[in-house]
């Protein structure tokens, strides 16, 4: 048995996922024992994705055939035996940096807390290639160990609000490289201009967990700028359907999300509402994963191109058709030039408009959902806007039901089912009864990648952790002890302690809650989750026969 594997546990975490959890420590031999064991389960049965993290596995699974307990058994089996994946597995990939300056910041300050010169800090920096431990914070975004021992440096305690693209930073025992222009608090000593994430490229993602990064330093170089976002699409692909008159808010193309991604440090975007957008796709014909538009107050205006059936789902925002109140939650006849217009938010935060046909966009990575901080998927990998136009599919088709169905939208209180999350022993007995007791209020600062709670503190005995795997739905508690929903856009990893994980079947309600909205955990077993999941695939099993 490896040393790594000796004190490994496996807990559960919510109803789609297990975690394989080694001891709590940056190892080099331990981050071996994640990637190897990661190799060994990726086509377990069950199994729908692995990510491996510093020192723990997240086992990704299908809620409604996966066997968790044998699952568990056969993760601690095979850790008898298991061997650290070698050294010297994974590519090579050189990136020249420049340090210091503009481009390193805060080269100056880590040369003096370690003793050094700038030039002896560089120099003992570049002169080790290190392994890429795992991938997260931002698609592609590198964890990179181990960093000398006088290189180490803390991060910084107020993080700078943007860091370039390509900036390199050390954060204790790490060193990372910033693939997007994103808030950050690491060190900054240098840049590349080499691009490690390109959501052009049918790969966008240059490092994969186990590869080496060898920093070679160079004194000059030109920092090219990765456009997010395609130009306004004028030129719809298939058939014209609608014309983006006014965007709204923040209007985007979604479908059920993308799998297979979450260990590249690339969420699964996706509906808010999953359950809204199936009962859009299932009220127009269209099969229950084909995207859709997704929207909020204030909603976008949509003229029609063509002669065209649509259905509104999710959030009531007042839709309407030229002017006149609009049915939703049933198929809508729309002509050539109607107009479909959105007004002042009566019940939810994010409704649907399903198009018969679907929305003929580009999949990458298998999904047409849109994830907008990674510019990737939907149309052009970015909010619409108007003068956008959008045509639509040629897939498969059923007559659209007649019959009116909606979905609960919560109003002012809501009680959301929670299992038990990973984390659940690091709260004490006044926090863990203040979370499972108390009515936490909706905040104004949530959106797509989280939602945050205001309520009493429920403060974890430990406040951090080496980062681990996350899922939408996850609870985490940062310091002040206020409860952030990870959601749809959130980050694949995370190191704040997790008390709960809604269930999923739940998380619709989470993110149609408005703000101000309170909400109460009711604890729920694994066996409910999986019941309340089966149960919504029953009912849309009998829709789509009807």
């Amino acid at each position: 048995m490896t040393r790594g594997s000796s004190t490994a546990s496996v807990l559960p975490f919510g109803d789609r996922g297990l975690v394989v959890e080694f001891a709590d420590e940056l190892s080099p031999e331990i981050n071996g024992c994640v990637r190897a064991l990661s190799r060994r389960l990726h086509d377990a049965p069950g199994v729908i994705e692995v990510v491996p993290t510093l020192r723990s596995l997240l086992l990704i699974i299908d809620p409604l055939t996966a066997d968790r307990n044998r699952l568990a058994g056969t993760a601690l089996q095979l850790l008898q035996n298991l061997l650290p994946d070698q050294d010297g597995a994974g590519r090579l990939i050189e990136l020249p940096v420049v340090y210091g300056g503009n481009a390193g910041p805060d080269l100056a300050d880590v040369a003096k807390m370690s003793g050094l010169t700038t030039r002896e800090a560089i120099e003992l920096h570049s002169r080790r290639d290190y392994q890429v431990l795992m991938l997260g914070f931002a698609p592609g975004f590198p964890y990179l160990g181990i960093v000398a021992a006088p290189l180490r440096s803390p991060r910084l305690s107020t993080p700078r609000t943007r860091v370039p693209a390509g900036s390199v930073g050390i954060a204790d025992a790490l060193t990372g490289v910033y693939p997007l222009s994103t808030p950050g608090g690491w060190r900054l000593i240098g840049r590349t201009p080499r691009v490690i994430y390109d959501p052009r490229q049918h790969d966008p993602i240059l490092l994969r967990p186990g590869d080496h990064v060898r920093f070679v330093p160079v004194t000059s170089a030109v920092f090219p700028e990765i456009p997010l976002g395609s130009p306004d699409l004028v030129e719809p692909a298939g058939r014209p359907a609608m014309e983006v008159r006014d965007a709204g808010l923040y209007t985007t193309v979604q479908d059920l999300g993308r799998t297979g991604s979450r260990s590249l440090g690339l969420p699964s975007a996706g509906a808010m509402d999953p359950a809204a957008l199936q009962l859009a796709n299932l009220l127009v014909g269209n099969r229950p994963d084909a995207a859709a538009v997704e929207c909020t107050a204030p909603g976008p205006v949509l003229r029609a191109l063509d002669d065209v059936t649509i259905a509104v789902t999710g959030a009531d925002l007042s839709a309407s058709l030229d002017g006149r109140e609009l049915q939703p939650w049933t198929p809508i006849a729309m002509r050539t030039g109607q107009t479909l217009s959105f007004g002042a938010p009566r019940r939810g935060m994010w409704a649907y408009v399903g198009i018969a046909g679907g929305i003929a966009v580009a999949a990458v990575l298998g999904s047409t959902a849109t994830y907008v901080p990674g510019g990737l998927g939907g149309a052009g990998g970015r909010r619409l806007r108007a003068g956008d136009a959008l045509g639509r599919g040629e897939g498969p088709r059923r007559l659209a039901a007649s019959s009116s169905i909606s979905l609960e939208i919560p109003v002012e209180e809501a009680a959301v089912r929670v299992l038990p999350g990973p984390q659940d022993g690091w709260f004490d007995s006044a926090s863990r009864e203040r979370f499972w007791q108390a009515a936490f209020s909706i905040s104004v600062q949530s959106d797509r990648a989280g939602v945050r709670l205001n309520g009493p503190a429920v403060p974890a005995r430990r406040v951090e952790m080496l980062s681990d795997g996350l899922l939408p739905g996850a609870v985490q508690v940062p310091e002040a002890g206020q409860p952030i929903v990870i959601m749809p856009d959130g980050p694949t990893t995370g190191g704040y302690p997790k008390p709960g994980v809604v269930a999923s079947a739940d998380l619709r309600i989470v993110a149609q809650a408005r703000p101000g909205t309170r909400i109460r955990f009711v604890p729920a077993t694994i066996e409910q989750a999986v019941d309340a999941l089966r149960a919504w695939e029953e009912t849309l099993r009998e829709l789509y026969s009807e």
